[in-house]
């Protein structure tokens, strides 16, 4: 019997390096631009959504950040939005240090850390996931597994590199 999952990950003596964790951040990063990009021009016109400020509510409230005036306000969100995306990468990187790519990368890794960024953010009070609208659950479904599967792409292209 072959070990899957966590298992296969210990058992298998490869342990995660630096190296494959910065792919996967690298890969992150550059889902989190393909994802920023989608909402920007198809999500958002279609939509009619406004820019959201949650990736700065997360950070004030984790980091205790208190950005002055609408600039700083605006860097804190893209640079905790960009540094939430690298965090998705290193998880692409642990899924292939456990044996999955492609498809079955995308789904244990969007499975596992969408569930994670909503229970973290409703237990911080950020989120209220019962008053989302079923617009809204679509939109930020939609809009987080553009961001997993150009994550997913872009690592898997790295790690055959």
């Amino acid at each position: 019997m072959v070990p899957r999952g966590y298992d296969a990950l210990l058992m298998s003596g490869r342990p995660l390096t630096p190296s494959n964790i910065g792919r996967g951040v690298i890969a992150g990063f550059a889902g989190t631009a393909v994802m920023t990009t989608f909402q920007k021009f198809v999500e958002m016109p279609i939509t009619g959504r406004g820019d959201s400020d949650a990736p700065a509510k997360f950070a004030q409230r984790v980091l205790r950040a208190d950005p002055q005036g609408a600039q700083e306000r605006r860097r804190l969100n893209y640079a905790t939005h960009f540094a939430l995306g690298g965090m998705w990468g290193a998880a692409f990187a642990i899924a292939g240090r456990a044996g999955l790519h492609g498809q079955k990368a995308v789904a244990v890794v969007f499975a596992t850390v969408y569930t994670g960024d909503v229970l973290l953010n409703t237990a911080l009070g950020l989120y209220e996931p019962s008053s989302w609208s079923k617009k809204d659950l679509l939109i930020d479904v939609v809009d987080k597994l553009v961001q997993a599967q150009a994550t997913g792409v872009v690592f898997d292209r790295i790690r055959r590199a």
